[in-house]
């Protein structure tokens, strides 16, 4: 591991506290390291409307250690902003302090910066360096980005079937996840903006799609149908940044034919068979597993689109 790398991937553990209150803005993280390899100033985006982690790490240098700055390297897991929002530029305030190099995760694919701010940093005479640890840096701001890229939401495909690939017993719901893997059904749902299923699985299983066993906002709830077709210009223009389908089985049939999926989490009641019941979907081919945990015999697998 490279020092930028090391610098870098600190950047990205102080970027995950803003997790919850960020939001909309990405979650960022950022650091300030003198000529010696010391970190004299780290920082985050705590809460959307306050200071970017830029302005944070800036604010954390001791008095003693502002001499430094000029011969000191900033990394930022995301582009620094050039335009005026709620706060002012963070390419400006990184000008005004005088540090001697920029090094940025990845570029920040919102329209109003794309480029803008490592454009105007270089300008300014400072050395800027983009791509350092960018994959992981994407990835941590998954739904942002592509928020601003697709123009919808970043869309999660969820649901849980038994041994032998059933949803529900019989045609009537079932327990399939245990206590632990609800907990995590319950966190997943805090941290995202919607929840969705379609018009039969809220009329026949009246599912409360709420935040109970853990800490945290409850996600919006949508019920869809034919007459009542999901809209993502309007879950766009209402900032929804992330959605969860929770089925029953054609709703997320239906994301699955038409490729409306960026992320896909199935448990799996490894112990639990039924005779008969509503298969559960199809993995697309073009899936890949990027995660796989067991908790006391359910098996969650997650993919995404390769």
């Amino acid at each position: 591991m490279t020092a930028d790398e090391k610098y870098m991937r600190r950047c990205l553990q102080l970027a995950q506290n803003g997790r919850q209150n960020a939001k909309p803005n990405p979650m960022v993280g950022a650091v300030i390291v003198s000529a010696d390899g010391r970190i004299i100033g780290e920082g985050y985006h705590v809460r959307c409307g306050e200071g970017h982690a830029e302005v944070n790490a800036f604010a954390s240098v001791r008095p003693e250690d502002e001499a430094l700055l000029p011969e000191s390297t900033i990394y930022v897991s995301l582009e620094p902003c050039s335009h005026y929002g709620k706060t002012p530029p963070c390419a400006d305030l990184i000008i005004n302090k005088g540090v001697r190099r920029v090094v940025v995760g990845c570029i920040d694919e919102f329209a109003e910066v794309q480029g803008r701010g490592i454009k105007k940093l270089r300008k300014a005479g400072i050395e800027v360096e983009v791509g350092v640890l960018e994959e992981e840096c994407k990835d941590l701001n998954r739904r942002f980005l592509t928020f601003h890229r697709e123009q919808r939401p970043y869309i999660i495909l969820k649901w849980a079937q038994t041994a032998n690939g059933f949803i529900d017993d019989h045609h009537q719901p079932t327990q399939i996840s245990n206590a632990f893997t609800k907990m995590l059904s319950h966190k997943l749902r805090a941290e995202e903006d919607a929840i969705l299923v379609g018009r039969v699985t809220e009329e026949r299983d009246h599912p409360q799609l709420t935040v109970r066993e853990w800490c945290g906002p409850n996600p919006k709830r949508l019920v869809i149908d034919r007459t009542h077709p999901l809209n993502l210009e309007s879950l766009h223009a209402h900032n929804v940044q992330s959605l969860i389908v929770e089925g029953g089985a054609e709703t997320l049939r239906s994301f699955l034919v038409q490729g409306l999926w960026d992320e896909i989490r199935v448990e799996t009641n490894t112990t639990m068979t039924v005779s008969d019941g509503t298969r559960a979907p199809q993995i697309p081919a073009n899936a890949v597993v990027t995660d796989s945990h067991d908790y006391n015999g359910n098996r969650i697998i997650i993919y995404r689109q390769s």
